[in-house]
């Protein structure tokens, strides 16, 4: 294994680890935790040093010479180097201000009753199904409905949501395949001309937004007289899908699937449902639905042993150092009771995740509710993780609730 760690090189991983890298991952941690790629960039496994890039504020999140590299001109390129996550200040600093008059928590209380509806209608249809997936079936819906209430999106466009946010973020996986690269580049401008006309005709109909919608505070709010432009909207419309949608439905998938291979912890939720808040955070910790984050060292940054120069390209693993022994107690273990939890499922410092609350209520609401009506939950069959190592969750999650 020692010898292998050497060799590790997070542009060249296969199927192997993107279906269970947390062997791997611990042996980095144990053994090159600052793990140097072959292509120069480093590769963190320890939470103390992830911790420390994610609240310095010299790391740069600024991706546009990496990506045009990658991408190529193209719709990709476009929507990557315009939305907030991968953007600094001043840019990020005002665009955050102006999206997050969609995470107030005016807003957010708008959102509470709709996702409670939404979960008890669906849990209602299946309860007469007896055997289902999970991942098309439930996982993916309540996401889908909230961002389609989020942006206005008509029911005859919403099938389409997880193919667009899959495709445009799996072209940020470390390796991509020029079919990978083509499928993210259609994503974007499909889903993109789609946006123009709601953005379009709501900027025409400002009345019209429907309960727990924020595309009018999108297109009409202002921070210091600054409004978002047309690119902008377009592009951070596309952000909240991909930042709300798939992670949200990893979220929920992970987290039964996590409950099937524990089932202790299961029947612990079922027996006392009041730690479904400290459930939800134990399951963004075991399998983050984000798994590596990114950053550029704009100056030099020292970390637990070693000080990295300026310049250096920094893959953060929130996998590893979620898992990390020095914070967490028994770390591959699961603790549904765990308290404190300090995981980096949604990073920290100035790109701190803008939907973490809005997140944990979907999770608690949506994972509360199907383990209490559904006592009966088991596995029927083998599940299928989706083939990318940034983000981590189901294709195919197979359960019987009969």
């Amino acid at each position: 294994m020692a010898a292998s760690i050497r060799d590790f090189d997070l542009n060249g991983i296969g199927r192997e680890f993107i279906d269970n890298p947390f062997p791997v991952l611990r042996a980095l941690r144990e053994q090159s935790p600052v793990h140097r790629n072959p292509d120069g960039s480093v590769y963190l496994t320890r939470h103390a040093d992830c911790l420390k890039v994610y609240q310095s504020r010299a790391m740069l999140s600024d991706k546009t010479e990496e990506f045009g590299k990658k991408f190529g001109p193209g719709p990709l390129l476009t929507h990557h180097t315009t939305s907030l996550i991968f953007n600094d200040p001043p840019y990020h600093t005002v665009v955050r201000k102006l999206l997050a008059g969609a995470f107030t928590p005016r807003k957010l209380a708008e959102m509470e009753p709709l996702i409670d509806g939404i979960v008890d209608r669906m849990l209602d249809d299946l309860e007469d199904l007896g055997s289902f997936d999970l991942i098309p079936a439930f996982a993916m819906v309540l996401p889908t409905e909230i961002i389609s209430f989020m942006l206005g999106i008509p029911e005859e466009y919403r099938r389409k949501l997880r193919g667009f946010s899959l495709a445009i973020l799996g072209a940020l996986d470390p390796v991509i395949s020029p079919e990978r690269l083509q499928a993210g580049n259609d994503a974007v401008a499909e889903f993109g001309a789609i946006l123009a006309e709601l953005i379009a005709h709501r900027r025409a109909n400002p009345e019209g937004a429907g309960q727990g919608e924020v595309l009018d505070s999108l297109i009409f709010g202002e921070v210091d007289g600054r409004r978002l432009t047309e690119e902008e909207l377009v592009q951070n419309c596309i952000f909240l899908l991909n930042a709300g949608h798939e992670t949200t439905t990893s979220l929920v998938g992970n987290s039964i699937g996590i409950l099937l291979d524990n089932p202790d912890q299961l029947q612990l939720l079922q027996r006392e449902p009041e730690h479904i808040g400290t459930a939800v955070e134990e399951f963004l910790r075991v399998q983050s639905p984000l798994q590596i984050g990114n950053r550029l060292a704009d100056e030099e940054i020292e970390l637990t042993d070693c000080v990295l120069p300026k310049g250096t390209y920094i893959h953060t693993s929130i996998a590893g150092a979620n898992r990390d022994p020095a914070v967490f107690d028994d770390p591959e273990a699961v603790d549904i009771t765990r308290n404190p939890n300090r995981h980096l499922a949604f990073a920290t410092g100035i790109h701190v995740c803008l939907g973490a609350t809005l997140a944990r209520i979907e999770g608690r609401i949506a994972i509360g509710k199907f383990v209490e009506r559904f006592p009966r939950l088991r596995a029927d069959g083998p599940a299928q993780i989706m083939g990318l190592a940034r983000f981590r969750g189901y294709n195919s999650l197979p359960v019987s609730v009969a």
